[in-house]
């Protein structure tokens, strides 16, 4: 056997040597300590297909976000129509993407038109008038608007079911948009099946709370629980609401614990979560929301959080604002505090944006 042979087999006979002691910590959960942290610090990720788990293929219903989005703002206009002393009647239309209005005369045209050019940009308006009936106007959302509401529909679900996720502690989960109207979800080792489906499936809730003033060491009490196995990291809605009842004797009285995310500055891609306290009354819904966005933005990657709100919220907004002023307002998503920015002013319109830690305000117009 010549050199060149002996060298090549014993190059082979080390590198199989080699990948095996890289890959038994993975297999073998006994292995020394040493071991683990020398040759195989992170051991191997085993995918879907080798260590089974949850896939799932989600259909956004784009055209319900539609027909929604467009009831929101035809109730909107009606109660806008309303203050004016312009009654109107919704009727029953074949077409979800069309709402049809019947009005007392066509007197009103002009004031209806006026006003939906002014306040309902995101409209179009289509008159019919015949001799011997009510004349009537059939709206439905501008091309611009209903490819904002396709578009932002699957981002919402995205961000949903990415914060969902976080809850099980997936390592390397994958969640991707497939297509116009579909998002695929994989959730490697997790044993739970149907937990997980009805978790992800379920309708999301917005909530608006007030940030409690009042002073407690959160992190100890938290790491207690951690310690007492009342908690541990990425639990579930339950499970924070355990902790809750678990901490109650500990808390202020008509507060409650919460986690706000927050980005890492090193690394913008990674997000951590700090506790906080908040007051337990909730001030507004998701049902006042016409729409809301979460995403990340400005000079420092900090979350940015943009609300349009029903005009029923824009009210009860307006009320929250005016009677917290430089106090906190928790946006939280799912048991989540998004953001929560303070309140500098009341704030009119029925519109707001947040960004980091800076004051609510108006969006530029």
């Amino acid at each position: 056997m010549n050199t060149n042979l002996k060298l090549k087999i014993g190059l082979l006979f080390t590198l199989i040597l080699f990948s095996v002691m890289t890959i038994v910590p993975s297999f073998y959960k006994d292995s020394p300590d040493w071991w683990r942290k020398y040759l195989a610090p992170q051991g191997l990720k085993l995918g879907l297909d080798l260590q089974g788990g949850v896939h799932m293929v989600l259909r956004v219903d784009l055209d319900k976000a539609v027909s929604n989005a467009l009831g929101l703002s035809a109730q909107d206009l009606k109660k806008g129509l309303a203050k004016k002393n312009i009654s109107v009647v919704q009727l029953d239309s074949p077409d979800p993407a069309q709402v049809i209005f019947t009005l007392p005369n066509t007197g009103v045209l002009g004031e209806i038109n006026e006003i939906i050019k002014e306040d309902f940009q995101d409209l179009d308006i289509d008159v019919q008038s015949e001799e011997g009936s009510f004349p009537r106007i059939t709206l439905k959302l501008t091309q611009d608007k209903v490819d904002f509401v396709r578009q932002n529909a699957v981002d919402q679900s995205l961000e949903i079911i990415r914060n969902r996720v976080d809850q099980f502690g997936v390592g390397d989960p994958v969640i991707v948009r497939q297509g116009d109207d579909e998002i695929v979800v994989q959730l490697p080792g997790i044993k739970d099946h149907e937990r997980a489906k009805d978790l992800i499936k379920s309708t999301a809730q917005l909530e608006f709370k007030l940030v409690s003033q009042q002073s407690v060491n959160l992190q100890e009490l938290v790491d207690q629980a951690k310690a007492a196995g009342q908690w541990h990291e990425g639990g579930d809605a339950e499970q924070l609401k355990q902790l809750n009842l678990g901490l109650q004797a500990s808390l202020p009285k008509g507060t409650e614990i919460a986690f706000q995310v927050i980005v890492d500055e090193q690394n913008p891609k990674k997000e951590n979560k700090k506790p906080v306290l908040l007051e337990s009354p909730v001030l507004m819904t998701g049902d006042m929301v016409k729409d809301a966005r979460v995403g990340y933005g400005g000079n420092f990657n900090e979350p940015l959080v943009s609300l349009s709100l029903t005009s029923d919220g824009g009210d009860i907004f307006a009320d929250i604002t005016e009677a917290n002023v430089n106090r906190q307002l928790a946006i939280v998503l799912d048991g989540v505090v998004r953001s929560a920015p303070n309140i500098n002013e009341r704030i009119l319109g029925g519109s707001a944006r947040s960004q980091g830690a800076s004051p609510i305000q108006r969006p530029a117009i």
